[in-house]
């Protein structure tokens, strides 16, 4: 009895030890990385698709569920899932996750925000107070929050530092080398003028230094109407573009009707991971883009 009690025991201590840490990660952007840093240390639930608005999420019982077991919450922050996330972080009621606990942790955090506003009035659309959040279109923000995404799973999980140590050094090393290809591949987009359907790349625009001229929507959020598109198609006459970009999860209505008029090339963007049946893990998200974007020129 005593040799069964032992067993059970050692077994319940072994699977205490190898217990894989449950991660919630908002988007699959951050879920991926996560993967990448933590590997089968973690557990990880995604929260939305990738061709879902990430703006636009319902605080479903399943993710409140998921929430409550969760020890790490990996989000974007920078108010990105403020119409979703206090609700699901109130009614799981789980102390470790809250804003300001080891467990909460917001990439945007990590970064140099761009486009952040002087003045906040709901007037102007929906803007962001900490600058806008779709920080995951540049591949060198990956870096910084992967520094700071490896210490927190040390601090929550320090039995296995070596690892997530190792993990982040084999990811900083393939993702420079990956940067410094993509940065390469895309030199011929510099410059290049292009319109956007929602103003989800400032980062990607920083990046690869392409030249936007035009957005689809008269305010951040805000659907355009037949008559705005027609002012934009005007505008076009004297600032020219050679293509319009839109996330995978946008309506491609207004893109493509601009596409149409104005005798440029229309870009599905993947946004994420998954977004295009292409980009399905982080590094292929990036290959994806540029592809995308280099085949436009050639429109």
């Amino acid at each position: 009895m005593n040799k069964i009690l032992s067993v059970i025991t050692l077994l319940l201590l072994s699977t205490s030890a190898h217990a894989a840490l449950n991660v919630f990660a908002c988007e699959p952007e951050w879920a991926a990385l996560t993967q990448q840093l933590a590997g089968d240390k973690a557990s990880i639930y995604t929260a939305t698709g990738a061709l879902q608005d990430p703006h636009q999420v319902q605080a479903r019982p399943s993710l409140i569920a998921k929430a409550r077991s969760a020890q790490l919450l990996v989000c974007t922050g920078a108010e990105l899932e403020v119409g979703w996330m206090p609700v699901v972080l109130r009614e799981s009621a789980n102390s470790k996750i809250q804003p300001g606990n080891p467990g909460h942790f917001e990439a945007a955090q990590y970064v140099t925000m761009l486009e952040v506003p002087t003045r906040l009035d709901r007037a102007d659309g929906d803007v962001h107070a900490a600058g806008n959040p779709h920080i995951q279109t540049d591949a060198r923000n990956f870096l910084p929050v992967a520094q700071a995404l490896s210490q927190r799973l040390i601090q929550l999980d320090p039995a296995n530092t070596a690892y997530y140590q190792q993990q982040l050094a084999t990811f900083n090393q393939q993702w420079r080398a990956a940067i410094a290809k993509w940065e390469k591949q895309a030199a011929p987009l510099k410059g290049i003028p292009v319109i956007v359907q929602h103003r989800g790349f400032p980062y990607l625009n920083n990046w690869l230094g392409l030249h936007q001229v035009a957005e689809l929507e008269p305010k951040p959020g805000m659907e355009p109407s037949a008559a705005y598109l027609g002012k934009v198609l005007n505008d076009l006459q004297q600032h020219p573009a050679r293509m319009v970009l839109r996330a995978a999860y946008q309506d491609g209505r207004p893109s493509e009707w601009i596409a149409e008029r104005a005798k440029v090339a229309a870009v599905v963007v993947p946004f994420t991971v998954g977004g295009t049946p292409q980009s399905n893990d982080l590094f292929a998200l990036f290959d994806d883009t540029i592809a995308r974007l280099l085949a436009a020129l050639n429109h």
